[in-house]
């Protein structure tokens, strides 16, 4: 068993003075020595944040302790180390971007376990809609998904023509992502749009693989820490994505070491050895390329980097946390 866990995980419930939590939260995080990216937003939380398995089980004691997350679920992985830099804890209009205008508390697809979701799966009236960005579905994805070529989730209603053909069909229309917080709102609005028989995968494609092994999901899954992509599939898996730069297969992802570029590509181990971590020669020639150490995950440097940056009391002044 690894030393670390990776906490994946998102509630939709309101919160009434986000400023203040976040400051709460902030300091909880501290006391735990957690790191990664937390938003605080009226509509609730979304987090991502790795630790020693002792403070992650502290944590999420701590947040269901409170009735307002008391039914926040988690998504639970095993990590050598921490699997980010830093720790930010921010407040922000909504917990994942969309700007979608629905409400996920008021009307959103049905949810499907992963179970549910592993039987339901190649039943011929049930299409599954990937509503992830494209470097994110490039690497992986379910066997016969349909992909929008978006690079976030505000792009969703420039796609929707692309399943038009669904309305009325009688078709089941699955949507699916990382950790189910896109589809809360994506299916929500496939439904404000006159969409039927709409359903999600509850806790996305990391919950499906730790519970019910991940089956007919091709590739790797990408997520935003240092890992860049974890497999999830341990039944069938395969390798859908090539070399960004020779072709050959394989599902290895990094950020281009040029930091004007920082293109998600595939890129296989010989060609970032080779090429330095680059995704092009012109990349390669960039003056302020970044050491490539192997990984392709680049953090912002920041000088004298301390988790408690960015800590504040409400009265906008720099705290000394006692820890």
């Amino acid at each position: 068993m690894k030393p670390y866990r990776v906490l994946l995980y998102y509630i939709y419930s309101p919160i009434e003075n986000p400023e203040q939590y976040r400051e709460e939260h902030h300091l909880l995080c501290l006391r735990l020595n957690l790191l990664g990216r937390i938003i605080v937003a009226p509509e609730g939380l979304n987090g991502t944040v790795s630790g020693l398995t002792e403070d992650c089980e502290a944590y999420m004691a701590a947040l269901q302790a409170d009735p307002r997350f008391a039914h926040t679920e988690f998504k639970i992985d095993e990590s050598e180390g921490h699997a980010f830099q830093k720790l930010h804890v921010r407040v922000k209009a909504e917990i994942v971007h969309s700007d979608l205008g629905v409400d996920p508390l008021k009307q959103t697809g049905i949810h499907l376990e992963p179970e549910e979701f592993k039987q339901l799966k190649n039943d011929p009236d049930v299409v599954l809609v990937d509503m992830r960005s494209n470097y994110e579905h490039e690497v992986g994805k379910f066997k016969g998904a349909i992909t929008f070529d978006m690079d976030n989730l505000r792009e969703l209603p420039e796609h929707i023509a692309e399943i038009e053909h669904l309305k009325g069909s009688g078709k089941k229309i699955v949507t699916y992502c990382t950790g189910g917080i896109k589809c809360e709102k994506a299916s929500a609005y496939l439904l404000s749009q006159g969409f039927e028989n709409v359903y999600q995968l509850h806790g996305g494609i990391i919950k499906y693989g730790i519970e019910s092994g991940g089956e007919d999901f091709d590739g790797e899954c990408y997520v935003f820490d240092n890992r860049v992509t974890v497999p999830v599939n341990h039944i069938n898996p395969v390798v859908v994505s090539t070399c960004y730069r020779c072709g050959t297969s394989t599902s290895r992802m990094i950020n281009c070491a040029s930091p004007v570029c920082n293109n998600h590509v595939t890129l296989c181990e010989d060609c970032g050895n080779e090429h330095i971590g680059t995704c092009s020669d012109a990349c390669k020639e960039d003056p302020n390329l970044r050491p490539y150490n192997g990984t392709g995950y680049y953090g912002k440097q920041t000088q004298s980097y301390s988790p408690i940056q960015g800590y504040k009391s409400r009265q906008g002044q720099k705290v000394d946390v006692a820890l």
